[in-house]
């Protein structure tokens, strides 16, 4: 007979597959908990990039304005020019720009095709910055040693490239104030969405009305400027077309989403009116070159705003590849944004802010504590407003245009009836 103390340490099927579960479960809480930091790390990844980019942007603002007198070493390269002339001013933006270019575009190409949190993609793109640090630094550095032809041939591909992070910007900005508007007034509305919604679009719409009053008021108050008149009274017809197509009984879009449009194009037409140069008799209160503080208050905050926009725009690459990948869910190892957009977008960006700080021209050099300030900016910000408005309006008619259509069949004659009808009683 076997001993009753061996036999009750003796381990049970039941036992081992309470044991086998136990471990699956710890195994699956520490995946878990390995994926949630990682994904908090990548979500503050972000912010580094931003910061990076912040003092990228000011970097080349000290370049531009005031580096020639504070850096004395520049003239010493022969890159350089005379007295440092190629690596001050326009060509010095175009320098930093390209600096910041080259990392974001190494950082684009090393992580574009990253999907999962545990793919050394992932690593790369959250940890490693005294690497990083150094990366940056080298391609800045060597930036200056680049000859003139090159940059001035880099300034012209900057102007393309900005143009494209306009448009990603646009698409980033409409699709929000979709999801905006979706947010508010769904199709199953409640009371208080309605309620919300009606008063939001009513602000929207007082302060387009305002802005409008203001900029006839204060940029268009001579007949003698007509460019200006042709600008605002455009963008009144914009607002009319785009709220009546919105109340159209097909699209049925309601006001909220043409609200914050409208306000959105005002505000688009308001900076294009304020870019014109200083010498211009119907825009007196342009950007004039004199280090007041709200010259430089509106100076940093344009810097700000340049930074915000790289940045919004770089986190929402959902919008740009909804209507391909909108049905797929996502794992719990998924990476919470595309990092390959993201440093696209920034690289882009760096292009962007180049052609900001030099106003889209790059044969004369920016005024002082002045950003975006020419008749090149007002145009390129004009034609982004129509853009926008274009974009809107074609998101409003698309499902239209795109639905199938239903062809009528021909409806038979009465022999045909006939006939039909002799054929199933006399086969």
């Amino acid at each position: 007979m076997s001993d009753p103390r061996v036999r009750s340490f003796q381990i049970t099927p039941d036992d081992l597959e309470a044991a086998q579960l136990d471990e699956l479960i710890r195994e699956i809480e520490h995946k878990s908990l390995f994926y949630y930091k990682e994904k908090n790390k990548s979500l503050r990844a972000r912010y580094v990039y931003g910061t990076i980019f912040l003092i990228i942007n000011l970097c080349a603002w000290f370049i531009r304005d005031y580096a020639q007198k504070a850096l004395a070493l520049l003239p010493y390269v022969s890159s350089c020019g005379p007295e440092g002339s190629h690596c001050f001013h326009t060509l010095g933006v175009l320098r930093v720009s390209l600096g910041c270019f080259i990392f974001f575009l190494v950082m684009f190409l090393s992580t574009w095709n990253t999907m999962k949190l545990h793919q050394a993609q992932n690593y790369w793109h959250s940890d490693y910055w005294t690497f990083k640090f150094f990366l940056l630094v080298s391609a800045m550095v060597a930036s200056f040693f680049i000859p003139q032809l090159y940059i001035q041939i880099y300034g012209e591909i900057a102007r393309v490239g900005a143009g494209i992070f306009l448009g990603l910007q646009l698409v980033s900005v409409i699709e929000f104030i979709t999801w905006w508007n979706n947010y508010w007034m769904p199709n199953n509305q409640s009371k208080q969405s309605c309620s919300f919604g009606l008063v939001m679009s009513t602000v929207f719409y007082i302060g387009s009305v305002c802005g409008i009053a203001v900029m006839y008021y204060f940029y268009a108050a001579s007949t003698a400027c007509t460019l200006n008149i042709f600008f605002i009274s455009l963008t009144v017809l914009l607002l009319v077309i785009m709220m009546v197509m919105s109340l159209h009984s097909k699209v049925n879009r309601g006001l909220l989403s043409s609200g914050i449009m409208a306000s959105y194009i005002v505000f688009l037409c308001w900076s294009a009116i304020r870019s014109e140069p200083s010498n211009t008799k119907c825009n007196a209160h342009t950007q004039n070159g004199h280090a007041d503080w709200i010259t430089i208050l509106s100076f940093l905050i344009a810097i700000g705003a340049i930074v915000m926009a790289t940045f919004s725009t770089g986190i929402d690459s959902e919008s740009f590849r909804f209507q391909f990948r909108k049905d797929e869910a996502k794992d719990e190892d998924d990476i919470p944004y595309s990092y390959g957009f993201f440093h696209l977008v920034f690289s882009l960006g760096a292009m962007y802010f180049a052609m900001l700080f030099v106003s889209w021209n790059l044969e004369h050099s920016a005024q002082k504590w002045s950003i975006d300030v020419g008749w090149t900016s007002t145009w390129v910000k004009i034609v982004n407003e129509w853009f926008a408005a274009a974009i809107y309006l074609w998101k409003l008619i698309a499902p239209i245009v795109r639905q199938p259509r239903v062809h009528e069949q021909p409806q038979p004659t009465t022999t045909q009836v006939s006939r039909q009808i002799d054929e199933v009683n006399f086969p």
